[in-house]
């Protein structure tokens, strides 16, 4: 098993216990490696890093688990680098989903005004880390969890050498909820999605051989009314059937567009509301788990569960253990979704082994699913240039072209009042 030395930049977070719980769950796979959490916040980094420490003493895992504060001399050295934060907290989550709505545009944490907000923040934050790595681990590998994925990808894979890599559960969870509220077992599913992250489609969904399509169309219109179903599933039902792919769940911001519109406006709080007034308890939990002998989470009571980023560490272990796995990746297009630019980051499976990651073709989309998926990587390409070097107007051009968006009158006063409320995690080109 390879010994390395891995960073994690996000190791005070909320979800930092549940990853830190995935790296012991995997402990095997990494035995004499070294972690160390990196965060702005030391209370939360030693209980975290103390949780960890007893979980792996527990297991029998040796895995070297520390903290720091400073951030250049946690990367130093390190052959691989995991980054899963939130730039301005669920403070500016909220800003993110509040502020679009009063003008008639859905606020949400990685789509629209809200994620164009949230890539602005998060690449500000990424430029620093990608310099540090370049000084002091210029051969580490970037395993990026930071939303909205994609955008960061993007910007980082146009601008430094550092091989980056981001990652998402969604094409391995949004088809199998489909088929559930199908009523079909997905355990046996052989389903492919390919596209932009947040923004997939399948291109194989089979079981046994079978195309599950048909059955999927037939359970849309025996349960388009079962109120057991939520609007959610309803509607990932619906759009499925219509369209004769699985959905990314995210598609429902732009095919119901306006219902959900009506539904964000006419709902009480925000989902970063809802998130920030369990986070105390979280912490409560943490804390005493961080002065047990044998920590143990509640998933009931940590922030997305028991096991986080498994994804990242699988992805770490067929890259450092040279496992030759096929896992879903969000990397440079390279010829592998016919249509799109080779260079746009792109959502596909990937080959992964000790040399790399190889993006698999699967084909291209079908023409009526391609039209918005293009759509999506062309802002996305847009947004990623103007967090990283762009100004306000380049900042204005790229909003406009987020087809939640659309305006330009709706981009610029969106825009303005945004950067102002979030003016604090902006670099200062782009408030002028």
């Amino acid at each position: 098993m390879a010994r390395i030395k891995i960073a994690y930049v996000g190791g005070g977070s909320s979800r930092a216990p549940g990853t830190v719980a995935s790296f012991v769950y995997q402990g095997a796979n990494f035995e004499g490696s070294e972690l160390v959490l990196i965060d702005l916040d030391q209370e939360r980094l030693d209980i975290v890093e103390t949780i960890g420490q007893k979980m792996a003493r527990n297991a029998g895992i040796d895995l070297r688990i520390s903290s720091t504060t400073n951030r250049r001399s946690g990367l130093t050295d390190c052959d691989a680098v995991l980054t899963s934060f939130r730039p301005g907290g669920f403070e500016a989550r909220y800003l993110d989903e509040s502020i679009p709505l009063k003008h008639g545009v859905i606020g949400q944490e990685t789509q629209g005004p809200g994620g164009f907000f949230m890539a602005l923040r998060s690449i500000n934050v990424m430029q620093g880390i990608v310099q540090d790595m370049e000084a002091v681990c210029p051969k580490a590998r970037l395993v990026n969890y930071t939303n909205p994925i994609n955008i960061v990808s993007e910007a980082i894979s146009h601008h430094s050498s550092i091989p980056i890599v981001s990652l998402c559960e969604g094409p391995l969870l949004y088809p199998q909820r489909v088929l559930r509220a199908a009523g079909i077992d997905p355990s046996q599913a052989d389903i492919v999605a390919i596209g932009v992250n947040h923004g997939s489609w399948s291109v194989r969904h089979e079981i046994d051989g079978e195309d599950v399509m048909p059955n999927v169309v037939a359970a849309y219109e025996q349960r388009r009314d079962d109120p057991n179903l939520t609007k959610l599933q309803r509607r990932m039902l619906h759009l499925a059937a219509t369209m004769g792919s699985l959905p990314s769940e995210y598609f429902q911001y732009y095919y119901f567009k306006d219902e959900i519109l009506a539904e964000l406006q006419a709902k009480p709080t925000t989902r970063a509301q809802d998130i920030m007034a369990s986070v105390p308890d979280y912490w409560t939990h943490y804390r005493a788990q961080a002065a047990s002998e044998n920590p143990t989470l509640d998933p009931a009571r940590s922030r997305g569960g028991i096991h986080e980023l498994e994804l990242a560490i699988d992805v770490m272990d067929a890259l450092y253990n040279d496992r030759k796995e096929v896992l879903p990746v969000n990397v440079p297009n390279r010829g592998a979704i016919p249509g799109l630019p080779d260079d746009l980051i792109v959502e596909v499976p990937g080959y992964i082994d000790r040399t790399g990651i190889v993006p698999l073709s699967h084909g291209p989309l079908p023409r009526h699913l391609a039209g918005l998926v293009g759509a999506l990587g062309e802002y996305q390409a847009v947004a990623g240039e103007a967090a990283w070097t762009g100004t306000r107007v380049d900042a204005i051009r790229a909003l406009a072209a987020n087809p939640l968006v659309m305006s330009l009158h709706k981009a610029e006063v969106i825009y303005d009042e945004m950067a102002a409320a979030l003016r604090h995690y902006l670099p200062e080109r782009l408030l002028r």
